[in-house]
């Protein structure tokens, strides 16, 4: 029992980081466009961003009851297989969020833990019905959705604002970006927040503390919160520096319809249980904004990155989560071995990232890779 303790604890930690690396993956989520147009400052964004996400874990727990038993069935889980599940997530993370690539944690997650409970368990113990209703057909589905709400938007908002003075226009929809972003931050700490809620319950179910079937206690609402909270306020400014400045040009009245357009669709999902990304909702919503804007102000070179980035994080954290299974499978030193791993791992990826810093004093100026290959090739 005492082993099983300890497993427990190094779970629920692990779980907690990734939920960190969730906030600052995805801090450009809400924050990018009012960053890149001026409408609120860096580090005020990221103080804004880290209070709602904390404010907005506590609206639902519908997602984390469709994780904790929805995706794998939740008798034939162990904690070695949902410690090695979140290594390959946040891994993953750690990887895009180097690149400078908007992918979905929400997705490393889903991947890693079914990689590991396949290795673990066999396919039979994931539940791939569950996954095509609630993850892959979301996955699909969001971003296009929110691109189109958006284009509506942005082209609403300038047809509006035809006749009124472009300063009054950008003061006016800068103002009202403080509003939208706030709402896109609370409604990612709904969504995000709860995932590893449902993570933490999982492994609670798993090691006998909770029954089949138990929503999160209060105690994982609140850590999960916080850590996500923490998380966002530590920045991803590396990804906020490719939303804002490298899809599309933003200005305000984009920046707003956007910001209006993902959380529309984010708190929908939320409430209906699907556990989406909204990382691939509000890039499709900044990608509608630049198409809301006479049809000529995407990057496609920078969009096909972040797309062949997507179509990745399933499968790559699903292979670091099935092989995390099998060493940490092993026993003890297994489970050793690939903390150890991982810690050396996440320690490697931060001494590359202080070759080429981004911080809140650079993150508006510094170039995008493949954005200035997709603006001359436009030109061209």
């Amino acid at each position: 029992m005492e082993s099983v303790t300890f497993l427990l604890i190094a779970v629920i930690l692990t779980a907690l980081a990734f939920d960190f690396t969730n906030g600052f993956h995805d801090t450009a989520n809400s924050m990018a466009t009012s960053i890149a147009t001026g409408a609120l400052s860096p580090r005020v964004a990221v103080a804004v961003a880290g209070v709602l996400n904390l404010a907005g874990a506590f609206l639902s727990t519908e997602v984390a009851k469709t994780i904790s038993n929805g995706i794998v069935d939740d008798a034939k889980v162990s904690p070695v297989m949902i410690f090695a599940g979140l290594v390959g997530a946040i891994l993953w993370n750690l990887i895009t969020w180097l690149a400078g690539l908007p992918s979905s944690s929400s997705h490393a997650l889903f991947g890693g833990l079914i990689g590991a409970v396949w290795v673990g368990s066999g396919g039979s113990a994931v539940r791939f019905d569950a996954i095509a209703e609630k993850i892959v057909i979301p996955a699909l589905a969001s971003p296009v959705v929110a691109c189109l709400v958006a284009v509506l938007a942005t082209y609403l908002a300038y047809v509006i604002t035809r006749r009124v003075s472009g300063r009054t226009v950008r003061k006016g929809f800068r103002a009202g970006q403080v509003g939208s972003a706030s709402l896109v931050a609370l409604a990612h700490g709904t969504n995000d927040a709860q995932k590893t809620m449902g993570v933490i319950t999982l492994a609670l179910i798993s090691g006998g503390v909770l029954s089949h079937g138990a929503g999160p206690p209060w105690w994982v609402v609140v850590s999960a919160g916080l850590a996500i909270s923490l998380g966002t306020y530590a920045g991803g400014w590396r990804i906020i520096r490719t939303m804002g400045r490298g899809l599309t040009d933003i200005q305000p009245p984009q920046g707003f319809a956007a910001e209006t357009s993902a959380t529309a669709v984010i708190l929908s999902s939320s409430h209906l249980g699907f556990a989406l990304s909204t990382t691939q909702v509000c890039t499709g919503s900044i990608l509608g904004a630049g198409l809301g804007r006479r049809l000529a102000h995407v990057r496609w070179g920078v969009a096909g990155r972040i797309a062949v980035s997507w179509m990745l994080t399933l499968p790559a954290a699903a292979a670091v989560g099935g092989t995390a299974a099998w060493v940490a499978g092993r026993g003890t030193a297994g489970v050793a071995l690939v903390a150890s791993v991982a810690v050396a791992a996440a320690a490697g990826f931060y001494a590359l990232s202080r070759r080429r810093p981004v911080n809140p004093d650079n993150v508006n100026e510094l170039p995008v890779p493949g954005a200035a290959e997709s603006t001359a090739r436009s030109a061209a």
